[in-house]
């Protein structure tokens, strides 16, 4: 097996298996999925990064590889100064692994594979979306998300829905260039699957990203009328559009499990959506207004990467709904914003880079498609540009770059379809260079992919653990849990 064809096949596996991987722990809430899929985006980004850095002779650096690298740098530098160290690493890794598929993704696709990671993409999301309709319509699993149903193997309905609307454009692209005419009727049943996943989840942040991405689809449409004349592309585009119909149409009708207390719930998820007087919206934007105070007072490098958690409720004299007052800690690890959480974690300038990174990727995918020879190209920009936007809203309410999955799945698409860029800096790697390079990142690597294996051990020991010597080696495995810590205390 040469190494580009062991690249493809590591970048399907880890698209999927981040979305089914999940824990049987149910004590443990969201950490069950949170760690399992954490430990398969490290092991997969590592063993990627290092097949791809194998034969690397030079590295091109292109005004986007320079941004992404400074916020990186400026995410590491600021977790070194942060208060708990256990949980800025923790995000830090998401972070690094996330940039990796996105570089691996990037290099791979250039060498023929674009076509592989925009499907295992599609088919990552069209998965989770399935698994979240087994659950509404009856089926149960130890791996299924317990509170905010039907979340699937995602942990929770929103997260489910999020990584849906960012895998949607993905899978329209694939099904209108698919080869085959059953990939294509695969690709539209797989549009109705994540169609009625998204109505069945009630997530207001992926109905917004939606919009967003199917107005920038639309836009692009209506743009390219005239410049292509292809009967099949027309066929297939009205063909996905009828399959979203009709995905919504079961959604609506067909009886689930789900028990909402409202009568009308979907479309009470419809008419409040933009509703930020009571209610989430409401608690989004105090908790939003407090966060931003937060990030005022540490403007440069912010509170740490993960560290939002621990200084949030000490700098809060109000009551907070945002917070237990219980652990002492806020009921998610997160603000519900992942640029929120940027700024307030890690600065300014931090935020600041990882928006240009955007913004040139946006830019990039609008020059692509403008400048496109055919409609396939000019499809892969408008799809690119359709991505961006959706992950851009959907993380303006709630974590997304911040979770392992919807990171692996947007982090490779970003990649896949980012428009060639001239190399503002190139590297040239020695012989011993690029050894100390690869040893870096095993060594990086490796890290993080033990801390979550300690962290899934730790669920499994805690769970059966019956005596206090194994209470304490669970805690050992994982020192940053709360469920752990709160046990060893009592």
């Amino acid at each position: 097996m040469n190494d580009r064809f062991a690249i493809r096949v590591l970048l399907v596996i880890g698209a999927i298996t981040v979305v089914l991987a999940a824990a049987p722990y149910p004590i443990f809430d969201l950490d069950r999925f949170f760690a399992p899929k954490e430990l398969v985006l490290h092991a997969v980004t590592l063993a990627l990064v290092l097949l791809s850095l194998r034969r690397v002779k030079k590295l091109e650096l292109s005004r986007i590889d320079l941004l992404l690298a400074l916020y990186l740098s400026l995410s590491f530098v600021s977790a070194l100064f942060a208060a708990d160290h256990w949980l800025s690493t923790r995000a830090l890794a998401i972070t690094l692994s996330g940039a990796g598929v996105f570089w691996v993704s990037r290099a791979a696709a250039d060498t023929g594979a674009r076509r592989t990671i925009v499907t295992a993409a599609a088919a990552a999301a069209v998965i989770g979306a399935a698994a979240s309709l087994a659950q509404a319509y009856g089926l149960t699993s130890d791996l299924f998300s317990l509170n905010r149903v039907p979340g699937g193997t995602l942990g929770n309905r929103n997260f489910m829905a999020h990584l849906a609307v960012i895998g949607a454009p993905a899978l329209m692209l694939a099904t209108i260039k698919a080869r085959r005419s059953w990939s294509a009727a695969s690709g539209a049943a797989g549009l109705a699957i994540i169609a009625a996943a998204l109505v069945l989840s009630r997530s207001r942040a992926a109905y917004l990203g939606l919009a967003a991405g199917a107005g920038m689809l639309a836009f692009g449409f209506w743009l390219a009328r005239g410049l292509w004349h292809d009967p099949k592309t027309e066929l297939r585009i009205k063909t996905l559009v009828l399959a979203a119909a009709l995905g919504v149409l079961a959604a609506l009708i067909l009886p689930n499990t789900l028990e909402w207390k409202s009568d009308s719930p979907y479309l009470d998820t419809v008419t409040g959506m933009v509703n930020y007087h009571k209610g989430s919206g409401h608690g989004r934007i105090v908790q939003y207004g407090r966060t931003l105070r937060l990030a005022a007072a540490h403007p440069l490098l912010g509170a740490g990467p993960g560290n939002w958690a621990v200084v949030y409720p000490k700098a809060v004299a109000d009551y907070d709904p945002s917070i237990d007052y219980n652990s002492k800690m806020t009921r998610n690890p997160w603000p519900s914003s992942d640029w929120i959480a940027i700024v307030s974690e890690r600065g300014v300038p931090a935020l600041a880079a990882i928006l240009l990174v955007f913004l040139g990727l946006l830019v990039g995918a609008w020059r692509r498609a403008g400048q496109a020879a055919d409609i396939e190209e000019y499809l892969d920009g408008l799809t690119l540009a359709a991505t961006l936007t959706v992950t851009a809203v959907v993380a303006c309410f709630d974590a997304v770059l911040l979770l392992a999955a919807p990171s692996f799945v947007a982090w490779a698409l970003f990649g896949a379809l980012a428009a060639p860029a001239p190399a503002l800096r190139s590297v040239t790697l020695s012989p011993r260079g690029r050894l100390r390079l690869i040893i870096a990142v095993a060594l990086v690597g490796a890290a993080a992919v033990l801390r979550s294996s300690g962290q899934v051990a730790a669920m499994a020991l805690f769970s059966k653990a019956h005596t206090a010597a194994q209470f304490r080696n669970a805690a050992r495995l994982d020192p940053g849990n709360i469920r752990i810590r709160a046990r060893i205390s009592d």
